[in-house]
């Protein structure tokens, strides 16, 4: 049975706009072995590790903001995936992390309930349609 498409939902609230995602701030998956993984990622690709060993590909928006991707093989039997099953997932940035997880709640969507603060800036996970985790990222000032 083919799935019903959403209906897209117009302004979280009268006068304000609407959440967005700003860029895409990592990409994960489970991988047997993660170090020789991204071992060949930086060899056969060229891509850049930072100064603590992880894949993280620099870019300037549209407006020149400077803004990072990270790309990273994680070991297979990983929970920070949970509760979904994919083996996979994606980081998306966002401007504001707490207006964003209401606009979803408000949407029905389903929102875990923890929003986590680190150097790199703060933490927040929504489920979409298909089960699959998103991490919502906020980065720190400057980053």
């Amino acid at each position: 049975m083919p799935r019903k498409r959403q209906k897209r939902q117009g302004p979280a609230s009268p006068g304000r706009s609407r959440e967005r995602v700003t860029g895409i701030g990592g990409v994960f998956w489970k991988a047997a072995d993660p170090d020789a993984l991204r071992d060949w990622y930086v060899e056969r690709l060229g891509l850049p590790l930072d100064e603590t060993g992880v894949i993280v590909v620099p870019w300037k928006g549209a407006d020149g903001t400077p803004g990072s991707t990270v790309v990273a093989p994680f070991p297979a039997e990983t929970t920070y995936f949970a509760p979904s099953e994919a083996p996979y997932m994606i980081n998306l940035r966002v401007a504001d992390l707490d207006a964003m997880l209401v606009q979803l709640r408000a949407e029905g969507c389903t929102v875990l309930d923890r929003v986590e603060e680190m150097e790199f800036g703060r933490f927040g996970w929504v489920l979409d349609p298909e089960g699959n985790k998103i991490e919502l990222w906020e980065p720190a000032e400057g980053i």
